[in-house]
């Protein structure tokens, strides 16, 4: 996927930004605003009830209630920076400050070895004061070593020859301080399934070798920071060290010696370092791997007696193939040795680290719903605002209503700012149009500080697979017009919080992160789930809820959008705010290396829920068949409207009308992503199909999974298969589904004032799924 380029003078980052460091927060819970204001010294906030997001033309406008609080208030801030990049921070030790002959070496895998940039392999150096040494790519993608005394004596040999993308290379640097000689070795690693390049070039060796004499010794390094794929850039008050020069790639099995190595020893420490005297430190990024997932992941373990640990930042990519992966093994779990490698990234993000502007304990009175700290600042004449999105769920144990909306957080976690109108042709195949892009997006484009989203991929054109809350998500935003259609995920979702404030239901929200963590429990209680308009990423865990739910509780979910329940999602243990994607054989947007499918977070295999036999069919009798963002469609019924056991849903619908031939999701309710009943993949066979939509336009795509053969007529004008499906089904406990299989559903919902056949449909199944009465 190619990128646009964009004159970065012309679009600059909102001047007021932030986040709430909580997704969801219960009565008596407090959380945190971070905030950045940039261009004044003051700005004021207020605490809102969100109702509706969408600013479409035909809508029913921005709706918000202000909430009355001792939040609101005026507050003095400044710009906060943020710092992207994964490393690792090692832990001070004095048996590395003071080394009077060393060898530092790595297996490294460069993912873009020439950059208009230094990238740091291993290094105890400091930018700010000027001192230390460092094992570095230089910009021309060669090996070469760096000693700097105070005052800025530098010394630098490189090792010619440009390292080739995506091989292995095992790299040493040593300092002898006899002879004042530094030494840079480079062995090419071939490994058959290891390597992209099998063959070695004409002309080309295998090994390399350089040494010089320097005139000077190793400086002192007490005190200055060691990273592992990247260098200290300065050292800010509060004592946070910040990194600069990451390294884009993997690294497998460092090591670093208190003595210059043969080189047949820099071979045997890659195996066998405690065979190697004079080891200081010998990580192994392996050693934490379990069958529950990487343990402690954010900390790398070094196996020598010396037991110098180290910290990553910014969720470098564990669990990964390192220089000796054979092919043999798919999962890490069963091969720990073979996955020694951590890839890292200049633009990974996991917390932004920003400090704390605002702070709010949740009231006890407040009502649970969708709520955001509304700030807001005048810079140079302009109001300049942002809303700091967050949920309120309630205490535990109390229900307020029979109703509960789960909000898809995950999915707004994948999406969250995503570059689809600048990195994704795919996009604009769909939409048959170039995507729309607001200056936000530009802007979002351009500095990318504030990371992407799981649909990306990072500067060296690997998948971006994690993805984190805490940092600025303007796709997670009131008012908010997505590149790709007019809204997507938060702002679609609103249109159903409106919905339903619009006609006096009340209603109960909890998130993924809810769910994911309280199980069952979550949902005990309530009458009625209502899901989102795209809930696509779900753990197992969430999944068993739902369905314990609906078999075990009598309970009634009502899925009302499209291409749910598809993706398995992991949650970070140590800090959910935080998920993993590995895509693997759907219709994804970019896909994992061999062998790189399988969940640092919890070891289990990724891809998508159809594939591990838990198709969204088995769940809400519907599941993905189609995309297409060009324009949206309708409904017609089918038979099955018009048996005793479901007719009730139709009532006051014509038996000839078209149902949500309207809407603000491109003009119809069956679009964007669309599913289908498919008995084959675990539709309940006595579910009705209510209605199916129809006239999709050949840009509506039937999914890749769904077939073994591309096929010329995979489009909605050809294929029949291209349809979205409104079922409903009863199970034996008198518990019910109904599912609409549509994203463009609730973008019809407020038509005509609310007053139509999709919100008709609508009131009809509420009224009936939080009756007390058994169903028909």
């Amino acid at each position: 996927m190619g990128r646009i380029v964009i004159n970065s003078s012309q679009y600059e980052p909102k001047p007021i930004i932030g986040y709430a460091d909580q997704i969801s927060v219960a009565p008596g819970e407090s959380l945190n605003f971070m905030v950045s204001l940039d261009g004044a010294a003051t700005f004021d906030a207020q605490m809102v009830r969100l109702i509706h997001g969408d600013m479409h033309g035909a809508g029913p406008g921005f709706k918000e209630e202000e909430i009355a609080t001792t939040t609101n208030g005026t507050y003095a801030a400044f710009k906060q920076d943020t710092y992207p990049g994964s490393c690792i921070e090692i832990d001070r030790s004095p048996k590395i400050d003071q080394l009077a002959n060393l060898t530092v070496q790595a297996l490294i895998w460069p993912t873009t070895p020439c950059l208009d940039r230094e990238q740091v392999v291993m290094s105890k150096f400091d930018a700010d004061k000027g001192v230390g040494w460092m094992l570095y790519l230089t910009p021309d993608g060669e090996l070469a070593f760096r000693i700097t005394h105070a005052g800025g004596a530098s010394t630098e040999v490189v090792l010619p020859g440009e390292l080739t993308t995506t091989v292995w290379y095992l790299v040493s640097a040593s300092f002898d301080d006899a002879t004042k000689t530094v030494r840079i070795t480079r062995q090419t690693v071939r490994g058959t399934y290891s390597t992209r390049v099998l063959y070695t070039a004409p002309g080309e060796s295998n090994e390399a070798v350089v040494e010089k004499k320097v005139g000077t010794d190793l400086p002192d390094t007490s005190g200055i920071p060691m990273f592992i794929a990247a260098k200290n850039r300065v050292t800010l008050s509060n004592g946070r060290n910040v990194h600069a020069d990451v390294f884009n790639g993997k690294v497998d099995r460092p090591r670093i010696a208190a003595r210059v190595l043969r080189d047949d020893e820099i071979t045997r420490a890659v195996f066998e370092p405690q065979l190697v005297p004079n080891i200081v430190a010998s990580w192994a990024f392996e050693a934490n791997l379990t069958s529950v997932g990487v343990k402690d992941i954010t900390r790398v373990i070094d196996s020598s007696v010396n037991r110098i640990h180290g910290t990553t930042r910014n969720m470098p990519v564990r669990a990964m193939t390192g220089h000796n992966w054979d092919g043999s093994e798919y999962c890490y779990r069963h091969a720990v040795d073979q996955y020694g490698a951590i890839h890292f990234h200049d633009d990974d993000i996991s917390d932004c680290q920003w400090e704390p502007t605002v702070s709010w304990t949740v009231p006890d009175n407040l009502q649970s719903g969708v709520y955001a700290l509304r700030v807001y600042a005048m810079v140079e004449d302009v109001r300049e605002e942002d809303y700091l999105v967050f949920f309120v769920r309630n205490s535990p144990g109390v229900r307020r209503s029979k109703i509960l909306y789960v909000a898809p957080t995950a999915s707004y976690l994948a999406y969250a700012n995503d570059q689809f109108a600048a990195d994704a042709p795919f996009v604009e195949a769909l939409a048959g149009a170039v995507p729309h892009m607001g200056e936000m997006d530009l802007a979002r484009h351009q500095h990318r500080e504030f990371g992407m989203s799981c649909y990306d991929v990072h500067s060296d054109g690997s998948g971006v697979c994690y993805s984190t809350w805490l940092r600025p998500i303007l796709t997670v935003r009131p008012k908010y017009r997505h590149s790709m259609t007019n809204v997507w995920q938060f702002n679609a979702d609103m249109h159903l919080i409106d919905w339903f404030d619009r006609m006096g239901y009340p209603v109960d929200v909890i998130t993924d992160h809810d769910l994911h963590r309280d199980g069952h429990s979550a949902l005990d209680g309530y009458k009625l789930v209502v899901t989102g308009t795209h809930p696509e990423y779900y753990t197992g865990g969430m999944l068993d809820a739902l369905q314990s739910f609906v078999e075990h509780d009598a309970g009634r979910i009502m899925y009302l959008g499209g291409n749910g329940f598809y993706w398995v999602t992991a949650f970070n243990p140590d800090d959910p705010r935080i998920i993993e994607v590995r895509r693997a054989h759907g219709t994804e947007a970019w896909s994992g290396e061999p062998g790189q499918q399988y969940m640092s977070f919890t070891g289990e295999f990724g891809g998508l829920w159809r594939h591990r036999g838990r198709a969204p069919q088995k769940l809400v009798g519907t599941g993905f068949i189609a995309q297409g963002m060009d324009r949206s469609s309708y409904y017609r019924r089918n038979p099955d409207s018009f048996v005793p056991e479901a007719k009730w849903i139709m009532e006051g619908i014509g038996d000839d009308e078209k149902i949500g031939d309207f809407g603000l999701e491109q003009g119809g309710a069956a679009g964007l992503e669309l599913d289908w009943y498919d008995p084959n993949l675990g539709s309940p066979a006595w579910a009705h199909v209510i209605a199916s939509s129809e006239g999709h336009s050949r840009l509506m795509l039937e999914v890749r999974e769904n077939g073994s053969l591309t096929v010329p007529y995979m489009g909605g004008d050809l294929d029949p298969n291209v349809r979205a499906d409104i079922v409903y089904f009863k199970t034996a406990s008198d518990g019910a589904v109904f599912s609409t299989s549509s994203i463009a559903w609730c973008g019809a919902l407020s038509h005509n004032d609310y007053d139509n056949n999709v919100s008709r449909i609508m009131r009809n199944v509420v009224e009936r799924f939080t009756s007390d009465k058994p169903l028909p």
